[in-house]
């Protein structure tokens, strides 16, 4: 596989030489005819026929040697200019492929060079905004692990406790003790689902198990097993729910509504407002919506709510960052969409699906 460099420098060298013979051929069929011409029609028109066929070829040698030493020259010109021109080329691009294996070594903030060449600036740009969301995903997945084992780690040491104290008989082996240690079980069986959601959804091996089944039974019934956490937090949750009918599987549809309420109580103040609403959609599908009256999100907000590990400035705490990830590859997986739309910041905000 040939370099760049060397490649530019055949190039330029293979223009010259091209133009070089191109000259030749042209100064050598028609060099001679001009002269003869010239010849037949100047003041020495009947000199004779010798010495003016030794004049041609006398003419003819010399304006081939000039051309091909002439040729030479440029040749070796173009071949020093097309060094020094790769040169200039491909040292960006040599920077690039340095900065580009730091980056894969770990280094997202390598320094990137400038370049005067438009789309080896262009690429430079870019390769830059790639070091800067690879640092950003990696601090968040860093952030995340931190988060996560410390999730992990409440809920063990409270079992563990427990489980030890009725191991040493400070602690009755009641049904109340018992399921005390059961939710705690629950709550780190949550979390590896979610993590295993995440990785099936970005690997797009959602699976799902669709059948005929009434949105608005299953939005008011998620509502309603939800509607405890709200009352505990002084938060109003309104269900507006027409009789929608879907094609669509009822456990992850369940998975995503508990998603986006989850996020909207933790959003959300005490005396605020979520709203649930479900609609039949114009083409025969359905639009379900939550919104709520809470801190809301800006507009750089909105363009990364459903990334990956992404949590905004100032969320409360109790969020993965794999929700919101998590309830879009679910709704894509049936075909729809998930959106969100806020007002700003303290105009709370809206969670709209969309399912065909």
């Amino acid at each position: 596989m040939r370099r760049l460099s060397t490649r530019l420098v055949l190039s330029h060298l293979a223009v010259a030489l091209v133009a070089t013979l191109t000259t030749w051929a042209v100064v050598r069929w028609w060099a001679p005819a001009l002269f003869d011409r010239s010849l037949h029609a100047g003041p020495g028109a009947g000199m004779g026929r010798g010495m003016g066929g030794g004049l041609r070829s006398q003419f003819a040698d010399a304006v081939n040697r000039s051309v091909l030493v002439g040729g030479l020259v440029g040749v070796l010109v173009a071949g020093a200019l097309a060094v020094l021109l790769s040169r200039r080329i491909t040292r960006p691009l040599l920077q690039l492929g340095r900065t580009a294996r730091a980056m894969a070594d770990g280094d997202y903030r390598a320094g990137v060079p400038a370049s005067s060449t438009t789309e080896i600036a262009r690429l430079a740009g870019d390769v830059q905004s790639l070091g800067a969301q690879l640092a950003d995903t990696e601090a968040r997945r860093v952030r995340l692990l931190g988060e996560f084992a410390h999730e992990l780690r409440t809920p063990l040491t409270v079992a563990t406790g427990y489980l030890e104290g009725m191991a040493d008989g400070i602690v009755p082996a009641d049904p109340g003790h018992l399921t005390l240690v059961q939710d705690e079980l629950r709550r780190v069986t949550r979390l590896g689902a979610d993590l295993s959601s995440l990785s099936r959804a970005e690997e797009g091996r959602l699976e799902i198990t669709p059948v005929p089944c009434r949105l608005d039974e299953l939005a008011a019934a998620v509502a309603e097993r939800l509607r405890p956490q709200a009352d505990d937090a002084g938060i109003r949750l309104v269900v507006d729910a027409a009789p929608t009918m879907v094609t669509a599987d009822p456990d992850r549809l369940a998975q995503v509504l508990t998603n986006l309420v989850g996020n909207a109580l933790r959003a959300t103040p005490a005396g605020g407002r979520i709203t649930v609403v479900c609609r039949p959609g114009d083409a025969g599908g359905a639009v379900l919506s939550v919104t709520d009256t809470g801190a809301g999100l800006s507009a750089e907000e909105l363009g990364r709510i459903f990334e990956r590990f992404y949590r905004a400035p100032g969320a409360p705490a109790g969020g993965t960052g794999i929700g919101l990830t998590i309830a879009r590859g679910l709704v894509e997986a049936h075909g729809g969409t998930l959106t969100a739309g806020s007002g700003g910041p303290g105009q709370g905000a809206t969670f709209s699906v969309s399912l065909p």
